[in-house]
């Protein structure tokens, strides 16, 4: 799992429990797959069509810096399939698990169209999984 992006846990951040709403770090999510998906793709027409189960593991709270990790584990014919894992970066603790999001690739109309991929592409050989 390669952890590109980092978030800075802020007050606007938070739930009234004083910790990481989940809805906002869902749309981190959701934005951070997008751009792997278009990456990986090479097209921006890709919509999220399906994500597995949620597993909220730890919270995060204010201060807290917390990193994304995306990994592509399924080339479909249309379609891009990522797992997703959110830690602490200080700590490792996990935060959340997230086992399929999946994204297809549309044209204009939002249909469904081929890609043509079948391996993760990598865009720099420093972020090669080891």
């Amino acid at each position: 799992m390669n952890f590109y992006t980092r978030k800075w846990v802020k007050p606007e951040d938070l739930n009234a429990h004083g910790t990481l709403f989940g809805g906002r770090l869902l749309a981190w999510i959701d934005e951070e797959a997008a751009i792997y998906t278009i990456i990986q793709l090479g097209t921006n027409r890709c919509v999220t069509k399906y994500m597995s189960e949620i597993n909220f593991i730890n919270s995060a709270k204010q201060g807290d810096i917390i990193e994304l990790g995306i990994k592509a584990i399924h080339f479909g014919r249309t379609s891009l399939t990522l797992a997703c894992q959110v830690r602490n970066k200080i700590t490792h603790k996990t935060i959340l698990t997230i086992d399929k999001i999946v994204f297809v690739s549309v044209d204009e109309h939002g249909t469904p169209v081929p890609h043509g991929k079948t391996e993760i592409t990598y865009t720099d050989e420093r972020l090669r999984e080891h």
